[in-house]
């Protein structure tokens, strides 16, 4: 008979990761919502930590987030949301009927696609100053939130009535779509949704960066 899956990893996992990186939040968010012990190493992107031969050797593309659950390294945020689902929560967090894992993986494809291209590349520009088409990205995320707000009319989270892990890869570049100079003020369901994800058990929020619509926050 095969050994049962531990609920808890058998040492800490390691997360490869920059303070300020949403893809890296995202990760960060799932493993303290799970109550995962975790341990964080963090790579300063500006000297090239991430282009150094060790971490290469985890991820040959020099991107974050990454994680070594013992002898296993997965990279991608929304592919460590899954393994993660998977071997640590419960079935809630990826749903295995067809109806609801579709619906998961269209907000994963989101997160990687408009959500990517738009707030994110749009905070990119305005935080780290990334050679990216502002205009361009700024129009993408102002085009997706009207479309996207009313789906949280009726509904808690973006797949039903409990959080999955489409609501934490979708989460930390809308609610910093503000330092990318996006408002969130014309879509209230996006804004209740977001405090809904925030109202969640040991969540966890990524630092505030006073860039965009925040520069002159006090």
């Amino acid at each position: 008979m095969p050994a049962p899956t531990p609920t808890k990893p058998l040492q800490p996992i390691r997360l490869h990761t920059t303070l300020l990186s949403g893809h890296g939040h995202r990760v960060k968010l799932f493993l303290t919502l799970l109550d995962l012990p975790f341990t964080t190493i963090e790579l300063d992107m500006k000297t090239g930590g991430n282009r150094k031969p060790a971490h290469l050797a985890l991820n040959p593309f020099g991107e974050v987030p990454v994680i070594e659950d013992g002898d296993i390294v997965v990279t991608d945020s929304n592919a460590i949301l899954v393994y993660l689902a998977r071997k640590y929560g419960d079935a809630s967090w990826l749903p295995e009927d067809p109806f609801g894992a579709a619906a998961v993986q269209r907000w994963l494809s989101l997160a990687a696609g408009k959500i990517a291209y738009g707030p994110c590349a749009a905070r990119l520009v305005t935080v780290f100053g990334a050679p990216r088409d502002y205009a361009t990205a700024k129009r993408i995320a102002e085009d997706l939130f009207p479309i996207i707000d009313p789906e949280f009319r009726d509904k808690p989270f973006t797949v039903g009535q409990a959080p999955t892990i489409a609501d934490i890869a979708a989460y930390t570049y809308i609610a910093h779509a503000p330092e990318g100079g996006i408002s969130l003020e014309p879509y209230p369901h996006l804004r209740a949704w977001l405090k809904r994800v925030e109202a969640l058990p040991r969540f966890l929020p990524m630092p505030v960066t006073k860039a965009g619509l925040l520069a002159d926050a006090k």
